[in-house]
């Protein structure tokens, strides 16, 4: 979903928003074409962005340059330049004006990298945490029933899933001591009791 990431003042923030909500304007386009849209006169385009053309006119605008910020064939974005006046930019302005976008296109690379990194750190944190809860809770239990690590896996679990609980919950209750161990044991003797009954299956 395209979104403004940054602008100069609120009249060109507004105008991007607005293009976005109209889904039509020069900015739009150079997205989906991935080249270079230079409007050095915005009312000549009144009959291909009618809305647009007269928000920005209101705006105080009356030409407008949109380039593709990219990464190789990846368009990520776009970069308007709105200018108060009719003209084109000459080659140098628009050379410099390409050079911003590629550097805004690295820094987004950038900071999504940054972004996914703090994630997978994120999440490699809570399935660590949730390791050393389930063991230091299985460590309780074989101290508490004189039973193997790995049966204290199976007890562990068996409570979990007959309370629909989720494992690392429990784990982290039992460890804590806010769940008692001997419960778990007493609920894990109960349910063999009831496979071991005649008829059951």
């Amino acid at each position: 979903m395209l979104h403004v990431v940054a602008a100069s003042s609120e009249a060109t923030r507004a105008l991007e928003v607005y293009q976005l909500q109209r889904e039509q304007g020069p900015c739009l386009d150079c997205y989906h074409t991935g080249a270079p849209v230079n409007v050095p006169d915005l009312v000549a385009e009144t009959a291909r962005w009618p809305l647009f053309v007269e928000a920005a006119a209101d705006a105080g605008f009356a030409s407008v340059h949109a380039l593709p910020v990219r990464l190789r064939d990846n368009v990520l974005g776009t970069m308007g330049l709105f200018g108060r006046h009719v003209g084109a930019l000459d080659d140098d302005d628009l050379s410099l004006g390409q050079a911003l976008a590629d550097v805004a296109a690295v820094a987004i690379v950038q900071d999504k990298a940054a972004a996914d990194s703090a994630l997978v750190n994120e999440q490699l944190q809570t399935a660590l945490t949730s390791r050393v809860l389930v063991e230091q809770a299985k460590g309780v239990l074989a101290q508490r029933g004189d039973l193997t690590m790995k049966r204290s896996f199976v007890v562990l679990r068996r409570y979990a899933r007959d309370h629909n609980l989720r494992l690392t919950d429990v784990a982290r209750a039992v460890a804590g001591r806010e769940l008692s161990a001997q419960r778990l044991l007493d609920h894990s003797r109960a349910r063999e009791a009831e496979r071991q009954r005649p008829g059951q299956p």
